[in-house]
């Protein structure tokens, strides 16, 4: 069974590894959307595959780091691409969440990235 939890942050990047004529080489902002998928047996007594607020519990550490943050100064995400904040994520989410099978990013309604691990 796979569930999920998503999560929206605002956050300002440039990407410094892109020509210096490229738009995203631009500081600018995107509405990410972040969600969190869950893949594990459901489980009898309650239920469930896992209480969706343990998930956003593991995730808020994450999350405050994040929104409303310039994502260039933050250890780690010094080329904040897509892909990178989501294997960023999932290198300091998977510790809390054994159980997590993907990682989704939406920088904007058309674009993102999945991340499996």
């Amino acid at each position: 069974m796979e569930i999920f939890k998503k999560f929206s942050i605002e956050a300002a990047h440039r990407l410094p590894n892109v020509p210096a004529g490229h738009k995203c080489n631009r500081l600018h902002g995107h509405s990410f959307q972040i969600t969190i998928h869950i893949c594990s047996e459901v489980e009898p007594n309650k239920g469930w595959v896992m209480d969706f607020a343990d998930i956003k519990s593991a995730f808020k550490p994450l999350y405050n780091q994040l929104d409303h943050y310039y994502l260039n100064e933050i250890t780690g995400l010094e080329n904040p691409t897509s892909e990178n904040l989501a294997i960023w994520i999932w290198q300091r989410l998977k510790p809390e969440l054994p159980t997590l099978c993907q990682i989704t990013i939406q920088e904007t309604c058309t674009s993102g990235c999945i991340y499996k691990g």
